[in-house]
């Protein structure tokens, strides 16, 4: 992280296993505009395969009231400790930030009693009057409760 660069971090916790909730975001992050439709509109695959590292995808999201994009590159996947790490590479955030990364972090809880979700946004800002993404948080705790109702209703 550079010595201008700013993170944001927040935890949800979720009912869903971990490595369901982990795979929706490092394998099938398409599936996120059936589970939280209000929030997320697409995830297209632009190159690539889904699940491999490399791969770039182009989210379509809402976001403060307007349509937004995202073309991001998913720049790690770790199958083992469910983290899977994006680095924005074009779209609206990079109108307000030099760069956006995030990290989504899923970590079981004991006895297998669900999850803990953590999201880490590392950016840096264009200029000190550009606001710090908390309504980007806001939005991904959202999301994160889509998709635990979603991932608790296909259970048997």
């Amino acid at each position: 992280m550079s010595p201008n660069s700013n993170k944001v971090e927040t935890v949800v916790e979720v009912r869903a296993p971990a490595a369901k909730f982990h795979q929706v975001f490092s394998c099938k992050p398409h599936i996120l505009a059936s589970m939280s439709p209000q929030s997320i509109q697409g995830c297209d695959l632009l190159e690539g395969e889904w699940g491999k590292p490399g791969c770039i995808i182009c989210w379509r999201y809402f976001h403060d009231g307007s349509p937004q994009i995202a073309k991001e590159i998913i720049e790690a996947i770790d199958n083992e400790n469910y983290i899977t790490n994006y680095k924005v590479i074009e779209g609206n955030l990079l109108e307000l930030y030099k760069s956006f990364s995030s990290t989504v972090k899923v970590t079981p809880k004991e006895n297998d009693d669900g999850s803990l979700v953590h999201w880490i946004f590392e950016y840096e800002k264009l200029n000190e009057d550009v606001p710090d993404p908390t309504g980007k948080l806001q939005m991904v705790i959202d999301v994160a409760k889509d998709i635990d109702a979603l991932l608790l209703s296909q259970q048997p």
